[in-house]
C-alpha cells in the first residue's frame, strides 16, 4: 500500500490536494504527518522526500513529490479516472490545474489557507481580486462547457478540482464574495465527505504556524485543540 506523507492538515494545502484525490477516488494509502516548523521538520521529511518538501507519496521504492505529480502518477499507476474521459474536456482539465500549480500568487499570499478560523470580508487588495475573478472564470467556463453531468468543473471529480480545493477553502476562510455559480461549486467542494474527514483532523491538530496565520481578529474559531 502507498504512503503520503503530508504537512499539517490545518494550514498545508499542498498535501489537501492529493489526499483529497486519493480519498475520493477510493485508492487505499496510509499517512504519515509530519508538523511543519518544528526542530527536526526537514530531516524527517528528507526521509521520504529528496526534495525536502511535503506531500510526497512513497510507493515501494518510488518516491513521488509535487502534487501535480503526484495526481498524475496516482492516474497511471491506479488506474483511477484522475482526468476526464473527453479529449478537450481533459486537455481543459490539465490545464486549469496547472494553471493553479503556478498561479494565483496573490491570493496564496493575502489569504493563507487555515481551516481553523473564519475571517470578516473586506478589501485585500487589487491582486486577491484579480485572481478571485480569474478563478470564477475558470469554474463559469468549465461548468458551462463540461460539468453538465454533476457538480465540479468537469461534472465528476478529477485532478482539476483537487487542485482547486484549497483555493476554495480560502474563499470561505477570508469571507470573499463570488457569483452564484462559483458559489455552488464551493459548496460543492467543502460538502465532500473526504474533505470534512480532512478539515475534522485539522481541527484536532496542536500546532500553530505563526506565518500562517493573519494579523486580525477572527470572527469564529473552529480549532477543537487546546
Amino acid at each position: 500500500m502507498p504512503t503520503l506523507v503530508i504537512g499539517n492538515k490545518l494550514y498545508s494545502s499542498w498535501s489537501l490536494r492529493p489526499w483529497l484525490l486519493l480519498r475520493e477516488l477510493a485508492v487505499p494509502f496510509d499517512e504519515i504527518l509530519i508538523p511543519l516548523d518544528q526542530p527536526d521538520t526537514k530531516a524527517a521529511i528528507l526521509h521520504h522526500s529528496p526534495a525536502g518538501r511535503v506531500p510526497v507519496l512513497v510507493d515501494g521504492e518510488t518516491a513521488v513529490w509535487e502534487s501535480i505529480a503526484i495526481i498524475e502518477y496516482a492516474s497511471e499507476r491506479f488506474d483511477i479516472p484522475v482526468w476526464p474521459s473527453n479529449r478537450e474536456a481533459r486537455a481543459m482539465a490539465r490545464s486549469v490545474a496547472a494553471e493553479m500549480h503556478a498561479g494565483f500568487q496573490g491570493l496564496r499570499s493575502a489569504c493563507p489557507m487555515n481551516l481553523g478560523k473564519r475571517f470578516a470580508s473586506r478589501d485585500r487588495g487589487e491582486d486577491v481580486d484579480r485572481d478571485v475573478a480569474r478563478f470564477s472564470e475558470i469554474v463559469n467556463g468549465m461548468r458551462h462547457r463540461f460539468g453538465q453531468s454533476g457538480p465540479f468543473l468537469f461534472g465528476a471529480f478529477t485532478g482539476a478540482d483537487a487542485m482547486f480545493a484549497p483555493l476554495v477553502t480560502r474563499l470561505e476562510t477570508y469571507g470573499i464574495a463570488v457569483d452564484p455559480v462559483t458559489r455552488g461549486y464551493v459548496d460543492a467542494i467543502l460538502a465532500l465527505s473526504s474533505f470534512q474527514a480532512w478539515r475534522e483532523a485539522a481541527l484536532r491538530e496542536p500546532w500553530v504556524l505563526a506565518q500562517d496565520e493573519v494579523d486580525e481578529e477572527p470572527v469564529e474559531v473552529y480549532r477543537r485543540a487546546a
